[in-house]
């Protein structure tokens, strides 16, 4: 059975259409792995020198006179584990490549918005704001180093109050994950 002639041509070209795929596709990866190794750029949106390699990580210290007992170090730790997770920097207990230290500052749980019920002002929210203040060395480049308060906050139904926050594993967890990524991105991503 004899094609037609249009069937020869799309046979014709897939072996070179293959070939150029396979050619594009084996440049992309050199080309990613070059910049990634480089220390140019990462998947993860980090943009860290090569001469870096360790990082340290001091306690961050509760200074506020709120917060749950285990706030500084839950944070402390949930800081460590995001640079683990988002980078290649071994962790040293000191004078690392980059440093951080710092304390939070405030730990502040208030309405968010009043509501009149029965013709009383009363909370209608709740929201927890925590602010961190953050010393960031970096001892390769000191252009980079910087000290800095970050902030967040989630808001909660009126019906919750601090002590239900306070005792619930994931509530202040959403506040302070959100602070360390605005810490790492602006660290070592330069966001």
């Amino acid at each position: 059975m004899k094609l037609p002639a249009a069937s020869r041509q799309r046979q014709a070209f897939r072996p070179r259409q293959i070939l150029r795929v396979l050619l594009a596709c084996g440049l992309w990866l050199i080309a990613s792995s070059l910049l990634s190794s480089c220390g140019i750029y990462s998947f993860t949106g980090t943009n860290i020198d090569p001469t870096v390699r360790t990082i340290s990580i001091a306690t961050i210290q509760n200074n506020s006179p709120q917060g749950p007992a285990f706030l500084t170090q839950r944070f402390t730790e949930d800081l460590k584990d995001y640079f683990q997770r988002n980078t290649n920097l071994k962790i040293v207990p000191r004078d690392g490549d980059l440093q951080f230290d710092g304390n939070i500052v405030a730990y502040d749980f208030a309405p968010a918005s009043i509501q009149q019920v029965n013709g009383v002002s009363q909370a209608g929210s709740n929201r927890l704001t925590i602010q961190v203040k953050i010393r960031f060395t970096n001892t390769k480049d000191d252009k980079q180093s910087f000290e800095q308060v970050f902030q967040n906050f989630d808001d909660y139904p009126a019906n919750r109050n601090i002590a239900t926050i306070n005792s619930d594993p994931t509530a202040v967890r959403t506040t302070t994950d959100k602070i360390i990524t605005d810490i790492f991105n602006k660290s070592v991503a330069n966001w």
